[in-house]
């Protein structure tokens, strides 16, 4: 099998791109300065209204624009917006762009791009834009009076406008706005690879699906700190194993996502610089909750959803599957955001209280120690998606040998992550089907979009487990117009509180950031997302070079 060379693909593309002159500070000839990066989530699409991969959200970051962005603090920082103001009914928020910027053809990059990507998913948010619906919760109408300010009216206030914005990525409207005609079933089927045209600091010019991926500074980058690095290359992996092995023997200078646990003592050996930090990942054991389930109904009593999690030894998947680099999960906000309820602890490990409940509502053990419920063995697929391989196998395997205690017999089912979201939503997006699943979220900061992944709104889109409760919906509701972090905070926790104590999803752990990165490069800004390279932040890819030699 050919291997992929990331330096030698890289060195021709820069040199090709410097002779042709599509580079702006390269030289042909040049040891050009290139970031090699590995991850094992490949980009999925590089269409914002359809990607769920995380790589595709970093790839927006740097090159589209947003309003703003988060700094190492995580506080809102200005980046296509100069500054902002806000009425004091909460009601307006004006924003100042960036005077004289531009996209990287030369075509002027104003306030009225941004207000046709926010209209535009107004107008069609019921239907192709619905995956970013939440990020216009509540907006009445988006103006721009002048090429340099954006003028937002909402209906109500809202409490968390800068983070909506700082996911939003400013879409050029010279080449959406013929898709966003009729019905709107062009904006979902745009593949837009490589897109066009980019605003942001690099430009994306080639992506390789499940492969590679190719950005190269942007000369025409209207940013006032211009990157130091002259491209950066993704390799993304089959396992993050094969990501190691790819660090250790200099094929790429950043291991860009979850490093294993398992790895980390071998590559600081090595002398690779490993780092890490509190995360706002959680990882989830989901349980089928939608009433129109077909199968093994059982699992829509709360009793039983309860006694999975007295069956659930998190401090054995901390200790064994991520050797301590996690902490014990409990609800959907993670401690980091600083959102989290820490009042909510989870149920202690007691397969006896387990057995207990389960023995109460006449789920008897058979002669092959599993139980039947309805006149059914408690023996459930779990829908795997691969990019949990590594410490989800493991963990899968601790609570497999676990629920065997109780009388429940779970088999991993692995399959690629768009299989899997259809075996978990259906063809219908009913949510009839499937029964428990392994995956996780890695959601922003702000506690908004990972709540409103829980709502009946969700179905279909979002959601995972299938969750819908109309007193949760209005809790929802309520907390986005509270201006009042105080009280917004109050709320957040009983959202929190409900959704533990309804078990869609049993959280297991908060896992630590473990990221890995030669230390012949500097200027890497870790992150409580993903790492350093995220969709939080253009700082790292602006910041990072090669170390000095000494």
């Amino acid at each position: 099998m050919k291997r992929w060379n990331p330096g030698k693909y890289l060195q021709i593309t820069i040199v090709a791109l410097a002779a042709s002159g599509s580079l702006g500070a390269a030289r042909a000839g040049a040891d050009p300065l290139i970031l090699r990066i590995g991850a094992t989530q490949p980009i999925d699409s590089l269409n914002p209204f359809v990607s769920q991969s995380d790589y595709s959200l970093v790839i927006y970051e740097y090159i589209y624009p947003h309003l703003v962005q988060y700094d190492q603090d995580l506080k809102f920082v200005p980046y296509f917006a100069t500054d902002w103001q806000t009425s004091s009914d909460g009601l307006k928020w004006i924003f100042h762009t960036v005077p004289g910027a531009t996209w990287s053809d030369g075509t002027p990059l104003t306030a009225r791009d941004v207000v046709f990507t926010l209209n535009m998913i107004m107008q069609y948010q019921n239907g192709p834009t619905g995956q970013l619906a939440g990020l216009v919760a509540h907006l009445n109408k988006a103006e721009a009076p002048d090429d340099n300010t954006v003028v937002l009216t909402y209906a109500q206030p809202v409490a968390n406008v800068l983070a909506q914005m700082q996911a939003v990525p400013i879409l050029p409207k010279k080449v959406w706005s013929s898709l966003a005609t009729g019905n709107g079933t062009g904006i979902t089927t745009f593949n837009n690879t490589p897109p066009e045209i980019s605003g942001g600091p690099f430009i994306l010019t080639k992506a390789v699906p499940n492969q590679s991926a190719l950005l190269v500074a942007n000369p025409r980058w209207w940013g006032s700190v211009k990157p130091k690095i002259q491209a950066v290359g993704f390799q993304f992996y089959a396992n993050d194993d094969a990501m190691v092995m790819a660090i250790l023997s200099h094929q790429i200078d950043l291991a860009g996502e979850q490093i294993p646990p398992t790895a980390v003592a071998t590559l600081k050996q090595a002398g690779v610089s490993v780092e890490t930090m509190p995360s706002v990942s959680f990882k989830t054991f989901i349980i089928n909750t939608n009433p129109s389930k077909k199968n093994n109904r059982e699992l829509l009593d709360p009793r039983v959803r309860e006694a999975f999690e007295y069956a659930t030894d998190r401090d054995a998947i901390i200790r064994t599957a991520w050797l301590g680099l996690a902490t014990a999960g409990s609800t959907i906000v993670a401690p980091v955001t600083g959102w989290h309820d820490d009042s909510i602890q989870p149920l202690p490990f007691d397969p006896g209280k387990a057995n207990q409940i389960l023995d109460s509502l006449g789920y008897k053990k058979q002669p092959n120690g599993i139980r039947l419920a309805n006149g059914h063995p408690m023996a459930y697929d779990v829908v795997f998606p691969t990019e949990e391989n590594g410490t989800g196998d493991r963990t899968f395997q601790i609570l497999q040998n676990d629920f065997t205690q109780i009388g429940v017999s779970i088999i991993q089912r692995k399959m690629d992550p768009t299989a899997a979201t259809t075996a978990i939503q259906g063809t219908d997006g009913r949510y009839t089907d499937f029964d428990l699943a392994m995956w996780n979220w890695t959601p922003v900061v702000d506690p908004d979009f990972v709540l409103s992944v829980m709502t009946c709104a969700a179905l279909g889109n979002n959601s995972d487990s299938g969750y819908c409760d109309h007193g949760y919906d209005q809790m929802y509701q309520a907390q986005s117009t509270m201006l009042d972090p105080a009280q917004r905070h109050l709320e957040v926790d009983k959202m929190q509180e409900k959704i533990y104590t309804d078990r869609p999803y049993i959280v297991l752990d908060y896992p630590d950031v473990i990221e890995a990165h030669s230390k012949d490069w500097t200027g890497f800004v870790l992150s409580p997302l993903i790492g350093s390279v995220n969709n939080l932040s253009t700082q790292t890819l602006l910041a990072v070079t090669k170390s000095a030699s000494p």
